[in-house]
């Protein structure tokens, strides 16, 4: 066999050097883009009444309150944060809603608990599942479905909230219709990858995996790369996959959690013939050309 006339380093380095340009020029503006067309419509999920605190100190207007709030939770006062928060959340302020829920999720300035985010982001989808695409507050939204369709997967144990993995796929696929959202979009692939709540479905995974990943969703690049190089609900492209797994790897922080896209890229890297690497950055530059 006749010496590759580009050494797999070289051309590795090229790889991530060209994509991490196009991310740091580029995908911002993807990740902040517009909606993209919807596979299907979906119908809006049924409302699921959750049970709030009465909020204890009072304010002259719900702007008051939510400023207030945002203001002691930048300043550390997270106790006077919630007591703000909780005013505004009571007269349905979608931000504070929002907040309050992301704050009991991850255990930010108060004691974790599930129940209480689920029930936050559960007055929040009931009361603003109509927001437009377009609006400033489809973002919190939409993120409140996704956050809701993941309490459904697995249920909050000890509570009334039931493992229902057809009512996360039905909260994942509103929010991946409606608003379009990647998030969405990601774990409705995963659901139809692993006929979880769904009939088990490659080839829709695929597709909801290629809206997300052109707009730069890094789990969704990498699992739709895998699925390119193996074949998997796909015709099998490795020179596509490998560009896929490319961005996705320089899009990836270098975090526990994302450990995963780096084994994924170094095993395709590594697998990959000459000409795969080759045609994966020939791949790569037309993407990056057709996104200026």
């Amino acid at each position: 066999m006749g010496q590759s006339p580009i050494p797999a380093e070289p051309q590795k380095k090229k790889l991530m050097r060209m994509s991490k340009l196009f991310i740091v020029t580029v995908g911002v503006t993807l990740l902040g883009a517009g909606s993209a067309c919807a596979l299907d419509a979906a119908p809006r999920p049924q409302p699921i009444t959750p049970a709030l605190a009465a909020p204890v100190i009072k304010y002259s207007s719900v702007r008051e309150a939510l400023r207030n709030g945002m203001r002691n939770y930048n300043a550390g006062d997270k106790v006077g944060a919630v007591q703000a928060l909780e005013y505004a959340a009571g007269q349905g302020h979608t931000l504070a809603l929002w907040k309050l829920g992301r704050m009991y999720a991850d255990g930010d300035g108060v004691e974790h608990d599930n129940l209480k985010a689920f029930e936050y982001f559960s007055k929040l989808a009931d009361q603003h599942a109509d927001e437009s695409p377009d609006s400033p507050n489809a973002a919190v939204v939409s993120s409140a479905f996704v956050a809701l369709g993941t309490y459904f997967l697995d249920g909050i144990r000890g509570t009334y909230v039931a493992a229902n993995p057809s009512r996360a796929f039905e909260m994942f696929k509103y929010a991946a219709t409606y608003f379009s959202d990647s998030n969405a979009q990601y774990n409705l692939a995963r659901l139809y990858l692993e006929g979880t709540g769904v009939e088990k479905n490659p080839r829709q995974a695929a597709r909801w995996l290629n809206l997300a990943a052109e707009k730069g969703h890094s789990p969704s690049q990498a699992v739709l790369g895998h699925l390119l190089l193996n074949g998997q609900g796909v015709m099998r492209q490795r020179a596509k996959g490998l560009m896929w797994l490319t961005l996705a790897r320089e899009a990836a922080a270098d975090t526990p959690k994302d450990k995963w896209i780096t084994a994924l890229y170094e095993e395709a890297f590594a697998a990959a013939d000459e000409s795969d690497r080759k045609l994966a950055l020939a791949l790569l530059e037309q993407y990056i050309q057709s996104r200026h």
